[in-house]
């Protein structure tokens, strides 16, 4: 079934509400209660709300739920250039409006769950590029090919998720979405550092394109996670 563009674009304006409400939820809960989620808890909630998104609204959209997919996406043959600048759009409204609700929710929360670098700014720029990478060479490589491949595609990409939220969620905040990191600075206004998760989500995402080229040598045509 072919989606009108409309409904894919609240596809992903839902889909990205609920990947930053349930994500940096956490977070924000996690802080206000004493480590009652705990980290293992946080980095579980990002891979498992990704995993259900995948399967609940792959087919509508392509569950980008990520500006740098998209981009990726387009660079790589699987996504019209037309639908990308209302794709980012509704990703980036729904990523604020789910920061807007947790501020209601949570007054007290200082970032909401925004992305911080612990350390450097190069640290986390270079951290986020890796991260992006991995998590967009996935994402490429099982959304296409064979069935099976595609049938577990939602638990692949949310694995990598968890995984990366799990390791690097302390230094870099393990944001790998500009959509993730621009609703919390937003509405809490630390901007400082946003910059860097904006920029390098977006160009490892890209890289992951070239790496794909230089493994498979051709680009099989999809949209789906």
């Amino acid at each position: 079934m072919v989606f009108a563009l409309r409904q894919q674009l609240a596809a992903e304006f839902f889909g990205t509400f609920a990947l930053v409400f349930t994500g940096t939820g956490a977070i924000v809960i996690n802080s206000l209660t004493g480590g009652a989620v705990t980290h293992p808890g946080i980095a579980c909630t990002f891979g498992l709300v990704v995993m259900a998104l995948c399967y609940a609204l792959g087919d509508v959209s392509g569950c980008h739920l990520n500006p740098a997919v998209s981009v990726a996406l387009v660079a790589a043959g699987r996504f019209s250039l037309s639908r990308l600048l209302p794709f980012v759009a509704v990703q980036c409204a729904g990523a604020v409006a789910a920061s807007l609700c947790l501020r209601l929710l949570f007054p007290a929360a200082d970032s909401l769950g925004g992305t911080l670098p612990r350390g450097s700014a190069l640290q986390s720029l270079l951290l986020e590029f890796l991260l992006t990478w991995l998590l967009m060479f996935v994402i490429l490589n099982v959304s296409v090919a064979s069935a099976v491949k595609q049938h577990f595609a939602g638990v692949a990409v949310g694995a990598v998720v968890g995984l990366e939220a799990m390791f690097a969620g302390p230094i870099s905040g393990a944001s790998m979405n500009p959509a993730r990191s621009l609703g919390p600075a937003l509405v809490s206004g630390q901007l400082q550092s946003l910059w860097i998760y904006l920029l390098a989500p977006t160009a490892g995402a890209m890289f992951a394109v070239w790496t794909l080229q230089l493994v498979r040598g051709s680009n099989p045509s999809s949209e789906s996670c």
